[in-house]
Parts: C-alpha cells; structure tokens; sequence
C-alpha cells in the first residue's frame, strides 16, 4: 500500500492530481466550470482556497485546511471531502463521455507547505504551470487559474485578502509572478512531475 501525508487541520497543502493515464479530465469548457463548482461545492466547507489552476490533464490547488473541523465528521480522514469531490466530478465526467473507471491517478498528491517563503513560491508555481508545461506562452492568457481572480472584484472561493497579506501588498504579488521559479525550488513544491 503506497504512503502519503495525511491532511491536517490548520496546515497549508499544496494538492495535485492528473488523469489516469495521463488522460485530459477537461475535454471542454464546461468541463472546468463544472470542476470548480463541484470543488466550491465540497472543498469551500473545509479548507480555505489561496490558488488554484486546471490544465487540461492536471490540476493544483493551495489550500489550508480549517483549523476546527471536528474529527467526529471525518472519521475515514480529512481526504474524505476529496475524495467526495473527485468522485463526484468522475461521475459527471464518464457519463457525459461515455466512459468507465478511474478518472484520476491515486492517491492524489499533497505536499505540507511550511513557512511562508514556501508559501509564496508554491501560489506563483502554481500559477506558473500553464507555462512551464508549453500549454500558453505566458502564463497569465491562461483562463482557468486564479491569478486573475486574484486581482479581480468577481466573487469567488479564493481567499483574496488572505493572499494578498501573504506577499504583503498587491505590487510585491505582481514582482513575485515575475520571477520564474527555477527547477530546484520546484521540487520542493512537488514531488510528481506533470509532463
């Protein structure tokens, strides 16, 4: 039985995940719509949301886990709302498709983020991704992140203010996506290569 990290209450995680068989789970855009409806639907109950983007055989998302939720509730673990949520869209998926199995690789992925420098690298890799795997040339014309949530006054599950107190002002979140994150920093933010 392979190991992984469990999910912890009031501890940061950076949760990935690809297609079976490296399989595109978005085929369209309503695909990615209803990906994050079912996310808001199942995730926003129990973890507050920094960033997030969804590529077409793959996905990130920054979380943190809320610091009082009662183990009485998940007694099979804190992945269960995870669990419920990929479920839940690999239902939808294979019906509308036509298709049967799993939709995702398991278990899906989950590194601790520790401190804040660790913090910020992780949400600017995060929306870095489109990029670094030759989907856009320039990360910020990808449509299905958060960076532009981030900066918008639309209404959303991503922590904003919290976000923007991480890098310590709106200009700084500007500087830091600037940078492009150099190939050791990445591996400490995942463990699991996407390509």
């Amino acid at each position: 039985m392979e190991r992984f990290t469990p999910l912890v209450p009031g501890q940061c995680f950076h949760i990935f995940n690809r297609g079976n068989n490296r399989e595109n789970l978005f085929r369209e855009k309503w695909n990615y719509e209803r990906f994050l409806r079912l996310y808001s639907h199942h995730i926003f109950p129990v973890a507050d949301t920094y960033a997030y983007c969804l590529l077409k055989n793959h996905f990130h998302f920054l979380v943190r886990l809320k610091d009082d939720l009662p183990e009485c509730l998940f007694p099979a673990g804190f992945s269960k709302p995870f669990s419920n949520f990929f479920n839940a869209y690999a239902r939808s998926f294979n019906i509308a498709y036509g298709r049967s199995g799993a939709l995702f690789q398991r278990p899906f992925g989950r590194v601790p983020v520790e401190g804040r420098s660790h913090l910020i690298h992780s949400i600017v890799y995060v929306h870095q991704n489109p990029q670094r795997h030759g989907f856009v040339k320039d990360f910020r014309d990808w449509p299905y992140s958060s960076f532009h949530v981030l900066v918008s006054n639309h209404l959303s599950f991503v922590e904003r203010g919290d976000v923007m107190k991480i890098f310590g002002s709106r200009q700084r979140w500007r500087e830091s996506h600037e940078a492009i994150i150099s190939d050791a920093e990445m591996a400490v933010l995942t463990k699991e290569s996407f390509r």
